[in-house]
């Protein structure tokens, strides 16, 4: 009995993301062929970002397996509604059994299962699928099947809940063999001039942010061992070379324990790559910016979500704005680079949140920033804090939360051009040369704030 493990973003059908050409490979599924592999489960990745529909549906028709797996997030829920509902009507693929797992699906189960899909795994899938596909193969019982949901006389059924792994030093590497890494290398040498990589070192966030969602890992701080991270880093720059890492975690620097033994483990082990990663700036001082950079660290990204206390108080950041400015500051002082994230349009945020913004970004003066317009994702405090106050509700099946609107202090088009706003004057300040760019951007700074008086009242 097999398993194919895909998933549903294809990267030449998203004009944005094609702009953009940073793809990195579906790390989470290939975690799970590793741990099925493991213990002797035939597995095929069908990795599409490269791909097409057509390939993955011809691959799947090819290898007729009993179990496709797919990963559903947030940005591919529309495909994998349309490959779940091929896949559960077109005798050519040999009716496998759909189980889906991934963000979107804890908190958007039953509409799922209603789409086509046989079972969802809710939380970390590694020891559930594993559990699901001999339950299925050796036709025992379904519900002794710790953390699944499936549909009973159109009732969802879900089993107990998973007990989160503990011990993350038995997981296996990620199956990266599994799929062509070197054409994610040569997209990003080719596009940006260096080749990049992924690791994961930690499961789970222990902060309470309001708007961002913990459905798969938890509100929790599981760490790899830091010497079994530095073991990872050298085989990747032994078989790949890749000139940066990503790390992916959502807290890199949360425990600063564990930081002193990566610092110490990848020293001793040669096995240095240059890295970015993301923390908070509370969790930043002179020794672990310091560590950082011996280590390999060029960039970090620093969460801000505003410049405005009230704003990141609403949010239940549980930080200080300076104290963001500082650590920024600090990290730029010190030669490496910054980033920030910044959040317009979350509930009670007015024009002087805006202008307090900018402000903080001028003077904060990271080197990258990144900007969106708030939005709820289901399960999350922000959603259902707005949820009686939502204006804008899709139809499910061909929409994602990010089409949700809520009522909010202004027009939700107020935000819109306060996010031109923001980024061309703070562009505009950034210019140090070339008089008639930073004209342009001025220009551009001041239509977004008239657009945006114009929205105020409406």
């Amino acid at each position: 009995m097999s398993i194919v493990l895909t998933h549903a973003y294809y990267l030449s059908t998203d004009p944005k993301e094609h702009r953009i050409m940073k793809p990195y490979p579906p790390l989470g599924q290939l975690y799970i062929s590793s741990y099925l592999k493991e213990r002797d489960v035939e597995n095929y990745v069908f990795d599409t970002t490269f791909s097409s529909k057509e390939d993955q549906l011809d691959f799947i028709a090819d290898k007729k397996p009993d179990i496709v797996a797919i990963y559903a997030n947030l940005m591919t829920k529309v495909e994998v509604i349309e490959l779940i509902k091929t896949l559960s009507t077109d005798a050519i693929y040999g009716f496998p059994k759909l189980v889906l797992g991934g963000p979107d699906v804890t908190y958007n189960t039953k509409n799922y299962l209603k789409s086509g899909a046989q079972y969802i795994v809710i939380g970390e899938g590694e020891e559930t699928l594993h559990e699901l596909y001999v339950a299925i193969k050796n036709k025992t019982d379904i519900n002794k099947v710790s953390g699944i949901a499936y549909l009973d006389n159109d009732q969802v059924i879900k089993t107990a809940a998973r007990v989160k792994m503990k011990d993350l030093s038995m997981l296996p590497l990620p199956n990266r063999e599994a799929i062509d890494m070197q054409q994610y290398l040569n997209t990003w040498k080719n596009n940006h001039g260096q080749s990049s990589m992924t690791v994961s070192t930690q499961r789970g966030c222990p902060y309470t942010c309001k708007w961002c969602s913990t459905a798969v890992y938890g509100q929790s701080y599981r760490r790899r061992p830091a010497n079994l991270v530095a073991q990872e880093l050298l085989m990747l720059k032994q078989e790949y070379n890749p000139d940066t890492i990503w790390f992916v975690d959502d807290v890199f620097t949360v425990s600063h324990k564990w930081l002193s033994e990566f610092h110490k483990e990848v020293i001793k082990q040669d096995a240095i790559i240059p890295f970015e990663c993301i923390t908070r700036a509370e969790r930043l001082n002179d020794k672990v910016l310091q560590q950082l950079k011996e280590a390999g660290c060029y960039r970090i990204w620093i969460g801000a979500e505003s410049g405005s206390q009230k704003i990141v108080d609403a949010m239940d950041r549980r930080v200080k704005v300076e104290t963001v400015r500082e650590a920024i500051q600090k990290t730029n002082k010190l030669g490496i680079e910054t980033g920030t994230f910044i959040m317009v349009g979350y509930p009670g945020e007015d024009e002087k949140d805006i202008a307090e913004t900018i402000h903080h970004l001028k003077v904060a003066n990271p080197t990258h920033f990144t900007i969106t317009v708030a939005y709820p994702i289901k399960g999350t405090s922000l959603y259902n804090e707005i949820e009686n106050d939502i204006t804008v509700q899709p139809d499910w099946n061909t929409s994602t939360d990010r089409d949700i609107d809520f009522k909010r202090t202004y027009h939700r088009k107020f935000y819109d051009y306060a996010v031109r706003r923001i980024v061309n004057e703070v562009n505009y300040f950034k210019k140090s040369n070339g008089f008639i760019e930073k004209y342009k951007l001025k220009l551009k700074s001041i239509a977004a704030l008239v657009l945006m008086k114009y929205y105020k009242f409406r």
